[in-house]
């Protein structure tokens, strides 16, 4: 893969990171629409019933929901042949429902770390990892995280 397709991959991801970070919902959804393939195959369990794009929507929406103010800070995106991978600092406050949780005000703070696979320009396969356990301590559903 040529070295602007890698730097062109990137800045594709970075677009759906700063689109998330604007807590629009339509902005979100709208970049979905043109950067991740309908039919993305999400390798990470997620809890929504849909699949493909539609899947990532609801997510964001949930999310956002539960934390309005959501950032995705991107501590280093290294990109190799069709995939880019990203280490990420996800921070928010918890204002809203959150996997059954009522809002409790807490700040968090948490590391994921995602591989994308690119098609033709657009996202069509991920995989991730976020830390859920250390979302769950600084919610104080796990002792000692306060």
């Amino acid at each position: 893969m040529s070295a602007a397709q890698l730097a062109s991959n990137k800045a594709t991801l970075s677009r759906l990171h700063e689109a998330v970070n604007s807590g629009d919902p339509e902005l979100i959804a709208k970049t979905i629409d043109e950067v991740v393939e309908p039919d993305v195959l999400i390798r990470t369990p997620l809890p929504v019933e849909a699949t493909g794009a539609q899947a990532l929507k609801e997510v964001f929406a949930r999310l956002h929901r539960a934390f309005p103010d959501l950032h995705i800070a991107v501590e280093d995106a290294i990109a190799e042949g069709d995939k880019v991978a990203c280490s990420n600092t996800v921070t928010g406050t918890h204002q809203g429902e959150y996997m059954g949780l009522p809002p409790t005000g807490r700040s968090i703070t948490y590391n994921e770390i995602f591989i994308s696979r690119f098609a033709g320009g657009r996202i069509a396969e991920t995989w991730g990892v976020a830390d859920v356990f250390s979302q769950m301590r600084q919610l104080g559903v796990i002792p000692g995280g306060l």
